[in-house]
């Protein structure tokens, strides 16, 4: 029987620590153990489509990006009747996946949860985000395991409280909210960046709908054990089904359909603009008009006051532009110091930048990975030629891609505050710093509003209060998370809401109820208690 859904308290809602790996304990150890499993298993990752795991012989192998020769699987691309299978197989889960109580639809995925916490699931999966996506341990465990399982309970918890937000009545009725999943399904796009992004699936899912998930070619390994993960703890077949492939061929099958009911989404804005344009073309052929959820780019600024604390900053510069090879949305990519600060902050991140290690994420000293790709490494190397060109290099500027797709952690200073390093978004470990007058705050605030199309992260450092609420202020559109004497990356389920604006997204703050409610269709119901018999009101009697 369902429970009233006000009285339900099941579970803390992390956050969820992350280990700590030191020499010696034993998650080190089972790290280890799991990435020797992962590397020998040799996965042949089928798509999925109702209860059928579809090979189709169309594959792409799976490589580790610090080791480009090494695969560690392949991956089965789906064709557009496959697509049109999977979408198919999700409709029809819905006739009976949208109608059972609350209960039983979150019990697989609070299951799956603990499974990832306590288990063998969570070495598993940080072993494969490490291997496919190139990230360390540390940035595997945060990502793989604790944002994973911080969703899946925030979901739960964030839908149970809507549900419990209802009308009021009077005296004769009785007026009820129900939070109907969408009418068809949900078209979830995931990113290569974020093993935890497998919650554009899980989430809607939540809360009764089924969806079709095409995650990024480059994290088709990391999408198939996280639906591993589900199946195992009792999700059943056809709630979630998985079509891997290039986007065009496709978001071309799942973007035209009739019964597409939303898209959510994480990846470039190029991207989420095409996505946008499609369904604005197609807007007559659907049943519902589609919801559009996204995440998408980011330029994402540290300013830096004349009273910033400046160790703190130089640390914020490094772990927010270098970590994961800057390839978050959220990283820290441009820098705006003031003149009095910058030979002392300059000297600083050349010092911090010489001794970062890059390599092989597997090893406990390395704290930049490769890249993802042939193609982005390829972009990479042309954009820091043209820095070495422009003599903008002051530490950093190279790339190899001779075993891996390596770019070195770089620092670039330009004269122009508009220049393509200040204002085109890069996804590599590259910070380009800008300079300005101590005497020019008022105009850096306007600089660092304008420069981009972006308003995604950003962070002000200063020990003057006044100038970080001038900072806060004038900054306000500029930023969907802001952060005072903190880097800009890092943002916690359930503590700092993510999500941005402008060029950025939908700002519809992943993990939180606003997000939630774009997967749900409120139904009000009135029940009268006291018929009424006579059509005429009072004031017509003469």
């Amino acid at each position: 029987m369902t429970a009233p859904a006000g009285r339900t308290g099941l579970f803390p809602i992390g956050p969820t620590a992350p280990r700590q790996f030191a020499p010696g304990s034993p998650e080190r150890a089972a790290t280890t153990a799991a990435l020797a499993e992962v590397r020998a298993a040799g996965y042949d990752v089928p798509n999925l489509i109702g209860s059928r795991e579809v090979r189709t012989g169309r594959t792409a192998p799976v490589v580790t990006p610090h080791d480009h020769s090494t695969r560690i699987g392949q991956v089965h691309y789906a064709s557009q009747p496959d697509v049109a299978a999977a979408i198919d197989a999700a409709l029809a889960a819905s006739t009976w996946w949208a109608r059972l109580p609350w209960e039983e639809r979150v019990a697989p995925f609070l299951r799956a949860a603990d499974m990832l916490e306590y288990g063998a699931w969570r070495e598993r999966l940080n072993a494969a985000t490490m291997l496919e996506l190139s990230k360390t341990t540390y940035q595997a465990d945060i990502d793989a395991a604790c944002e994973t399982i911080d969703f899946i309970r925030a979901n739960v918890k964030n839908m149970v409280d809507m549900y419990d937000v209802q009308p009021g009545s009077l005296p004769g009725m009785w007026n009820q909210l129900e939070y109907r999943p969408l009418e068809g399904f949900v078209f979830a796009v995931t990113p290569f960046n974020f093993t935890c992004m497998n919650n554009l699936a899980f989430g809607p899912a939540v809360l009764g709908n089924t969806v079709v998930w095409k995650p990024a070619e480059s994290a088709s390994l990391v999408a198939h054990l996280s639906m591993q993960l589900l199946r195992e703890a009792g999700l059943p077949d056809g709630v979630i089904n998985v079509v891997y492939g290039t986007g065009p061929e496709v978001g071309e099958v799942a973007l035209t359909h009739r019964d597409l009911a939303a898209v959510h989404f994480t990846g470039s804005t190029a991207t989420f603009q095409h996505i946008w344009r499609t369904v604005g073309q197609n807007v007559a052929g659907y049943k519902n008009y589609p919801r559009l959820v996204g995440e998408t780019g980011g330029k994402d600024f540290i300013l830096a006051h004349p009273s910033a604390d400046l160790e703190a900053l130089a640390v914020a510069c490094v772990r927010g532009s270098y970590e994961f090879q800057g390839q978050k949305c959220s990283a820290s990519a441009r820098l705006y110091a003031p003149r009095s600060m910058w030979p002392a902050l300059r000297e600083r991140l050349v010092d911090l930048t010489r001794s970062v290690v890059v390599g092989d994420p597997t090893e406990p000293e390395t704290f930049v990975g490769a890249v993802i790709n042939q193609r982005q490494h390829a972009k990479h190397a042309e954009a820091l030629a043209r820095a070495r060109a422009e003599g903008i290099v002051i530490v950093g500027g190279t790339t190899d891609a001779s075993k891996g797709w390596f770019v070195d952690p770089t620092v670039l200073e330009v004269p122009d505050p508009r220049s393509p390093f200040i204002t085109e978004e890069l996804f590599a470990p590259v910070l380009t710093a800008y300079v300005y007058d101590d005497r020019d705050w008022a105009e850096t605030l306007r600089l660092v509003d304008e420069s981009t199309a972006y308003g995604l992260t950003g962070a002000v450092f200063g020990a003057d209060e006044r100038a970080v609420a001038e900072a806060g202020d004038a900054l306000r559109y500029t930023a969907g998370n802001f952060y005072v004497n903190d880097k800009p990356t890092g943002s916690v389920v359930g503590q700092q809401p993510f999500g941005g604006a402008r060029a950025s997204g939908t700002n519809d703050k992943a993990g939180t109820m606003w997000n939630l409610i774009r997967f749900a269709s409120p139904r009000a119901t009135k029940r009268n208690h006291l018929s009424v018999r006579d059509y005429r009101y009072p004031h017509l009697e003469p």
